[in-house]
């Protein structure tokens, strides 16, 4: 493996991480309502989770979910569902003001860890970028480089987003139209979630 190889795996990354998809809009969100830490703690979260698919393919369980199509379907259908509760959720608190939850980063991190678990084609996209990116043969240094350079990349992009957002006006702004803002979140989220179930 050379640098080369990281340098396009974080390209790939990158390009996924900034299109539009649940564990974007959710990290925003949390920056947007609770603030910079929580938006921190959110990235941190989809980060480890989104590494751990990454890991996961490594080990070889994108052939597992090739073999038993059934246990696929099973787990992506579990995450449509959780997609669509976060949305129903998000709807319905569209017009209550936005309070602070006794643990908002503990909370925030858990909720991206399972914002990106709900998500089992993670581990397909980083099998396919795998594949393309890197040589065949890495051994378990090289394995535990890339995920380890996953989850940074990973932390520093949501932070980034999260340091972005957090300012006053920022938020202000949002304060203004988080009705119409949490109401456009959510549908986004619920039909992501039933893409995720009509999807073959």
């Amino acid at each position: 493996m050379e640098f080369a190889h990281l340098i396009a795996f974080n390209l790939a990354l990158l390009g996924a991480l900034i299109s539009p998809g649940p564990a974007l809009l959710y990290a925003l969100r949390m920056t947007l309502s609770k603030g910079r830490a929580a938006g921190v703690a959110a990235g941190c979260g989809l980060a480890v989770m989104a590494a751990t698919w990454t890991f996961m393919a490594l080990m070889g369980l994108d052939g597992l979910f090739r073999m038993f199509p059934m246990a696929f379907m099973t787990f992506k259908i579990a995450g449509a569902i959780y997609l669509i509760y976060i949305a129903w959720r998000t709807w319905q608190g569209a017009s209550e003001p936005v309070g602070e939850p006794a643990r908002p980063n503990a909370s925030a991190f858990l909720s991206g860890l399972l914002i990106n678990l709900a998500n089992p084609k993670s581990v397909l996209f980083s099998a396919a970028v795998l594949v393309v990116v890197f040589p065949p043969g890495l051994t378990g240094m090289e394995k535990g480089v890339i995920v380890s350079n996953h989850v940074v990349v990973e932390v520093i992009a949501y932070s980034g987003f999260a340091l972005m957002l957090s300012t006053q006006p920022v938020r202000q702004r949002y304060f203004n139209a988080k009705p119409l803002l949490d109401r456009m979140a959510a549908a986004v989220l619920g039909a992501l979630g039933i893409r995720l179930i009509l999807d073959r």
